[in-house]
């Protein structure tokens, strides 16, 4: 069968094949009595509930040093286990990992990384594209800016250890695919906000949990390569260590790994969807480079209390490079070439954070101090060289013009945060409160320089690779921009025979200092404030012990982004329309509703539905100031502007479970889908949001082999179309299916080789550009340009083999 053929069969009917039967035991832990972290290790060891009630009690036992029987007969007993205990981790081999039940209040998916480990992801950026609602409008097996439920990704929060981080991106949004998959421990998806969480989250927040000092008590050493479609391979290095030291618990780790993905692109122009071809460009875009990463987490105890200190660092080295020529007509020859264009972006990007805690036991209850300092450095060196043929009758080799363009591009963002917060009993139930003070400081720096000579008839381009001409600043692109957040809270969590509730009230309250230097003197400073009220309110009725029913309503906001609130005014930036930025934008609010079921499958699956709803108030949208524009009449000066409201609504499928019930204990498997749909009005009528697809689904399985040792699976994902409309562009994205397996293999207890494979179905991505030069042109319909381009990347196979140990 041709890989086409497979691939529609795949689309269409999906049937695997399953055999063998299951092996036990993935992740165990023991308490120390010597330790005073009792409640600490409790809530962490009773929050496995992927493990058996049978499983846990061994563990018990192991730790405890008498019989299985015995902590049988007592099993309360073992539940509470002794007041002073640490925790470690135990790896052992030959498990299906399923998705985690949460005991959290509002409803929250958690997912360790051992649930994605078998298919060797590299980045968080790859973990997520697994779990339920996550999209990317991104180039091929790129995984950068989540889109939970399909909304744009400043509408979802993203948090390290439960804390905000800065972005490099202009409109808030952090990239996922910085930050290597070997320094987390878990992903959660947090469906409906909480109040002692930041209440930027209006699609919901992604938590990634890192590796603390209670991880591990031993380590390993993993290390591998990748090869790409284009032959080159990449190596991948990494180790983690974790045990007692320096009178505590230490855990550290290293990575490195290089990065690469060659691409293919065909974009063809059209005068219009009907009219005749303008021309074609034919495009080789590889991106490549390296990332490093190294983490550290410091536990020990003091007095009663325990002080925590942690931090992480990354560093992004990435090259991209883009090579182009155009031709006027499908026939690829000098008589009809246009354009040789070579475009290379040179980046270096370092994400960190240090932070440092206390808890401690203090009016009747128990109080943590926290100073977290979370950075982000983004450089970034583009120039793009052009040379022109056919300005004139005479073709190739005599080109016409050269033009080089260069962009320096420097983004500082800084978070200082310092938080207090006290939780006590009051009678049955538990009350938190608590103030967050946040400092952010961040200085963008985005300067450009053009050099062009135009060359009639001299055959060949100036050799001038040294020219470059000072760059100067772009409009709107060097500013310093404060913000000072009070954020205060208090959240209520009690029980009722069969419900659990929790109730919580946050206030947001930020101040707004803008210093654009590139605008006139007078309008250089900008201030503006704002403050908000976010309610949260989320109930859990347990039928039984096996099945929930949840309901959640929260308040949320989105902040406007950095460059729609820079007083700078950026001619031609929509079409022949300007933009002015707005700096007394307010932030959007949302209204969300959240109601899922979720049940136990036998004593690991999980099942869950959930419906979910979205009113976002105060829009910010681009409106028409009416002012002329300066390419004169039919142009105008537009500006973002907060208005009306929007609704986002979908449901939400996930199911992770063995096959037990069919007497297929060895294989597990993973679905989830979502369907995905939105109403917002603009000036040319109703649409989705931006970029929402309307559906994405994840499905596979894992089969283990026991006697062989070894283990395989598969996972196929597709999302559906997405839509974006702006003025002077309409889009529509499509992506193909994408197909992945695995293969592993285990050497007695310490050594597990996999093979992996991504891309198999050498998916491709296809856009469809809608160009207008005036609003008018739009709602008439009268096009500037219309543009289809397909891109594909290539299959990639990785190799990795890891060693583990334990310190004993």
């Amino acid at each position: 069968m041709t890989i086409a053929a497979a691939k529609n069969s795949f689309e269409l009917n999906f049937e695997l094949p399953f055999a063998g039967h299951l092996t036990v035991l993935v992740l165990s832990y023991y308490c120390n009595t010597e330790s005073l972290a009792y409640k600490f290790c409790a809530e962490h060891v009773m929050r496995l509930s992927r493990l058996s009630y049978q499983v846990r009690l061994a563990i018990f036992a192991s730790f405890s040093g008498v019989s299985l029987h015995a902590v049988a007969q007592d099993s309360a007993q073992a539940r509470a286990l002794d007041s002073e205990k640490t925790l470690e981790e135990v790896i052992v081999k030959g498990e299906v990992i399923y998705r985690d039940r949460t005991e959290a209040t509002a409803p929250t998916l958690s997912y360790d990384l051992e649930y994605f480990q078998r298919f060797e992801p590299l980045t968080v950026g790859d973990m997520l594209k697994r779990v339920p609602s996550v999209t990317f409008v991104s180039d091929v097996l790129e995984y950068d800016g989540v889109r939970l439920r399909g909304l744009d990704s400043v509408y979802t929060q993203i948090l390290i250890n439960g804390k905000r981080v800065p972005g490099a991106g202009f409109d808030r949004s952090f990239f996922v695919d910085r930050i290597p998959a070997e320094l987390v421990e878990r992903i959660e998806i947090i469906r409906s906000a909480s109040s002692d969480r930041s209440g930027d989250a209006v699609s919901g927040a992604l938590n990634i949990v890192l590796r603390d000092g209670y991880s591990l008590d031993g380590g390993y050493v993993r290390m591998g390569a990748q090869r790409f479609s284009d032959s080159e391979i990449e190596p991948t290095l990494g180790f983690v260590w974790g045990g007692e030291a320096l009178g505590g618990n230490l855990l550290v780790g290293a990575n490195t790994q290089g990065r690469r993905n060659p691409k293919a692109k065909l974009s063809e122009r059209f005068a219009s969807p009907t009219g005749a071809l303008v021309n074609i460009e034919d495009q080789v875009d590889v991106r490549s480079g390296n990332d490093y990463a190294f983490n550290a987490d410091y536990k020990r105890e003091m007095g009663e209390g325990m002080f925590n200190l942690a931090g992480f660092f990354v560093r992004t080295d990435r090259l991209e490079d883009e090579r182009s020529i155009e031709y006027r007509t499908r026939a690829r020859d000098n008589a009809n070439l246009l354009t040789i264009n070579d475009n290379e972006v040179d980046i270096q990007t370092d994400n960190y954070t240090l932070s440092t805690g206390i808890n401690y036991p203090m009016w009747d209850g128990e109080s943590e101090f926290r100073i977290d300092y979370a950075g982000i450095k983004d450089v970034q060196d583009e120039f793009e060289d052009e040379t022109e043929y056919l300005r004139d009758t005479n073709p190739f080799p005599e080109s016409d013009r050269f033009t080089r363009d260069l962009i320096l591009l420097d983004i500082r963002d800084r978070d200082l945060t310092g938080e207090f917060q006290h939780k006590r009993s009051v009678g049955d139930a538990e009350l938190k409160l608590g103030v967050q003070l946040t400092e952010k400081d961040r200085e963008s720096d985005v300067r450009e320089s053009r050099f062009r000579v135009t060359i009639p008839n001299t055959g060949t381009p100036p050799a001038i690779p040294g020219v470059r001409v000072p760059p100067v600043a772009v409009l709107g692109g060097f500013n310093q921009i404060a913000e000072t957040r009070i954020e205060p809270f208090v959240k209520y969590n009690a029980q009722a025979g069969q419900l659990d509730w929790e109730a919580g009230l946050r206030y947001e309250r930020t101040d707004v200092e803008i210093e654009d230097f590139t605008v006139p003197a007078a309008n250089r400073n900008s201030e503006n404030d704002y403050g908000f009220l976010l309610p949260s309110v989320h109930l859990r009725y347990n039928i039984d012990d096996a099945t929930r029913l949840n309901l959640s309503a929260a308040r949320t906001v989105r902040r406007p982004s950095f460059n729609q609130i820079s007083p700078a005014l950026l001619t031609g930036a929509l079409g022949d329309n300007d933009v002015l930025g707005n700096p007394n934008l307010k932030p959007e609010d949302a209204f969300g509703l959240d109601a899922g079921f979720e049940r136990r499958l036998g004593k690991r699956g999980v099942v869950g539905v959930n419906l979910f709803y979205r009113d976002i108030g105060n829009l910010i949208e681009i409106a028409n100031t009416g002012v002329v524009g300066s390419d004169g009449v039919g142009s105008f000066v537009l500006q973002p502007r907060n208005g009306q409201d929007g609704q986002v609504w979908g449901a939400e499928l996930d199911l992770s479970t063995p096959l037990s019930s069919i007497g297929m204990d060895n294989t597990g498997v993973f679905v989830n889908y979502s369907w995905l749909d939105s109403e917002v009005n603009d000036v040319f009528g109703k649409r989705r949001f931006n970029n929402q697809s309307n559906f994405v689904y994840n499905v596979g399985f894992i089969q283990e082999l026991p006697v062989a040792a070894a283990s395989f699976g598969i996972t196929f994902r597709k999302q559906g179309d997405a839509l974006s409309r702006i003025i002077s562009e309409e889009v529509k994205t499509t992506y193909d299916g994408d197909l992945e397996a695995f293969i592993e293999k285990r050497f007695g207890d310490n050594w597990t080789a996999r093979l992996t494979g991504t891309n198999l179905l050498d998916q491709s991505k296809d856009e469809f550009f809608n160009k207008f030069n005036t609003i008018q042109d739009q709602i008439s319909r009268s096009f500037r340009e219309y543009e289809l381009e397909s891109e594909t990347s290539g299959r990639a196979v990785q190799l990795m083999v890891r060693y583990d140990f334990d310190n004993k």
